[in-house]
């Protein structure tokens, strides 16, 4: 689950200083809405894998985006809504687009940006049955080109106020879990314990948000990981048929724990870095324990029934729930937008009560684009 939440994030309410000549600078540097970044996996993306012709980790089937505008797919994995459109939202903020969507000389690159991409991992070599997908690599890159095309457009003073009172939210690490470390046909689950695979996460992790850092990121929210030992593709795999699998999940505690400490200490080292965990393990493990205390009835199973289906996807052939509002799960990895609209107020609750963030007036569901077409239809945006 990416992760997904998340999804996590780096926020300034303020406006940008450094007007420019252009009428697209000015809009940068007048807007009061603060400007988010996403990078992120499955949990996050909002169609960035649609522009990949050879990837295989897509949802563009009938039933995913059925909660959305018009009720087609857009390349979210899920029903509607992600976490981060949805905190987008209680930003003041329209849900950032998917970065291949865009030119470079988009004035849109002015703006919020998504990276997510499905299957992606902490780990180069996370995802690399999915052939085509943006590791979180890949992803800081294509923020390196958004920050020259902003450059080119604002100069760099503004840009890099700009992306120093930006919100970084980033989703990350379920996939180097459960589609590698756990997988018995990858490296990384033969070749490392568990304590030398979190040390190589841990290791990544600080090389990448360092880099981050470098290109201006300062405040920073990073996703913890979910009960991954409680999703419904984990749950199928236990000896006694849909309990949760304690190992999984204590390992997502360990990766917590680990997380935490590596970004008090980046905080320590790095000026004016503000970098915090979410934590999104307690809060869906409040959904599946106690479903009905936020008005759902199933947290055990998914929606669509693919809990034992390869790929755990919601297929066109698959049979709804009746209501989908009554699960936390809509297929067999990914929750349902019911369930990220509860996740979502409680992380933005969280960064409110942290102090790192004061809260904006927009809480309805974000303004929404049209859905991005498919990679054969723009080569010409790929950066």
């Amino acid at each position: 689950m990416a992760a997904a939440l998340a999804a996590m994030v780096v926020l300034a309410l303020r406006t940008v200083a450094g007007a420019a000549s252009t009428p697209a600078a000015a809009a940068a540097t007048t807007s009061r809405s603060p400007v988010i970044y996403i990078f992120g996996d499955s949990m996050s993306d909002v169609g960035n894998n649609n522009y990949l012709l050879l990837s295989l980790a897509k949802c563009n089937y009938p039933w995913y985006g059925i909660d959305y505008k018009n009720g087609y797919p857009t390349g979210r994995f899920t029903n509607g809504r992600t976490i981060g459109d949805i905190m987008a939202a209680k930003f003041g903020s329209p849900p950032p687009v998917p970065f291949l969507s865009l030119y470079m000389t988009d004035d849109e690159v002015l703006g919020g940006v998504n990276f997510a991409s499905g299957g992606a991992g902490l780990l180069n070599e996370t995802g690399i049955y999915f052939v085509q997908y943006l590791s979180f690599d890949s992803q800081i890159s294509s923020f390196e080109q958004i920050k020259n095309a902003m450059i080119a457009k604002i100069g760099k003073k503004a840009a890099e106020e700009t992306i120093n009172g930006a919100i970084f939210q980033i989703g990350l690490g379920s996939n180097d879990y459960v589609n590698n470390f756990l997988r018995p046909f990858m490296a990384d689950g033969i070749v490392y314990t568990h304590d030398e695979f979190i040390g190589l996460l841990m290791d990544t992790i600080d090389r990448q948000l360092t880099r981050l850092y470098k290109l201006g990121a300062r405040h920073i929210w990073f996703s913890g990981l979910a009960p991954l030992g409680c999703i419904p593709s984990q749950r199928v795999l236990s000896d006694g048929g849909g309990e949760c699998l304690d190992d999984v999940n204590t390992y997502a505690i360990q990766f917590n724990a680990a997380a935490k400490d590596l970004l008090e200490g980046l905080n320590a080292k790095l000026p004016g870095a503000r970098m915090y965990l979410s934590d999104c393990y307690s809060i869906v493990m409040e959904l599946i324990d106690h479903p009905e205390k936020h008005g759902f009835k199933t947290s055990h199973t998914s929606c669509c029934d693919v809990d034992t289906t390869v790929g755990g996807l919601c297929l066109p052939t698959a049979q709804l729930c009746a209501d989908r509002r009554d699960f936390v799960f809509w297929d067999a990895y990914h929750t349902s937008d019911a369930a990220n609209q509860v996740i979502a107020d409680r992380l933005f609750a969280d960064m409110v009560g942290s102090g790192a963030v004061v809260p904006r007036n927009g809480t309805s569901p974000p303004r929404v684009v049209s859905a991005p077409a498919p990679a054969h239809a723009s080569p010409a945006r790929m950066p």
